[in-house]
């Protein structure tokens, strides 16, 4: 086993990550690109779950006239299609995969079980959570945070369009200042849009370390977990 800073982590994608430049589906290139470096990770001996987003599909935005429930039962089935997507494309790199939804849909996925999930991870399968919490209201982001205390996952990593934590927008604000070390509690009171409230807290609550990245890049990944310097660390 190579030289590696965490032992069992949880991957958070975005539905967009997955999607590319397209902006909506699947990009054959993209997800392809970023589960040869997952594959790489799971070789090197590390644990790997993944929870993945819906934003390709369908996002809350697009049902402004819909009842919010539905709307959010919506993206939550966009990320079960994600989570097939993820696992044929690692299982055509052999790398042995379940999906475990927080609804029940027994003939394509299994049902969100910790004592199962563990089991997988312990035998060296990615186990990719789709559907979120299960619930409306509450976003992958939460699902994210949740599924990483449950599984006593060392770190989240968390997967975004640009390379770190900045003080503002840098696509917007040129003066933005990029933070290579930040606190859950400095993201809360600046409100800085990392992730939502609700997966901020509980991330602080939990004491669960927060490694955020640019995915443009899928090899930093690799880079991460052999204790590179990539990005911005929360804790």
């Amino acid at each position: 086993m190579e030289d590696i800073k965490y032992k069992r982590i949880l991957l958070k994608l975005s539905g967009e990550a997955l999607a590319g430049d397209n902006k909506t589906g699947v990009y054959a290139d993209v997800i392809g690109k970023i589960c040869d470096e997952i594959k790489k990770v799971v070789e090197m001996g590390v644990q790997v779950g993944i929870v993945v987003g819906g934003g390709n599909f369908w996002r809350g935005r697009y049902g402004h006239q819909m009842e919010r429930t539905t709307s959010d039962y919506m993206g939550m089935l966009a990320t079960a299609m994600n989570g097939l997507a993820l696992q044929d494309t690692l299982e055509a790199r052999g790398i042995k995969t379940r999906v475990q939804t927080a609804i029940e849909m027994r003939q394509i996925a299994e049902p969100y079980i910790k004592r199962k999930a563990i089991k997988h991870l312990e035998n060296g399968r990615v186990v990719i959570f789709a559907c979120g919490t299960g619930n409306p209201y509450f976003t992958t982001d939460t699902a994210a945070a949740l599924r990483a205390a449950e599984i006593d996952a060392e770190v989240i990593l968390l997967a975004k369009t640009i390379d770190g934590v900045y003080s503002a927008d840098p696509k917007i604000d040129k003066n933005a200042i990029k933070y290579d070390n930040i606190t859950y509690l400095d993201i809360l009171n600046q409100d800085l849009k990392v992730m939502d409230s609700t997966a901020t807290s509980l991330c602080k609550d939990n004491s669960i370390p927060l490694r955020v990245f640019a995915i443009e890049e899928p090899e930093n990944i690799v880079k991460i977990i052999k204790g590179e310097n990539i990005g911005t660390t929360v804790e």
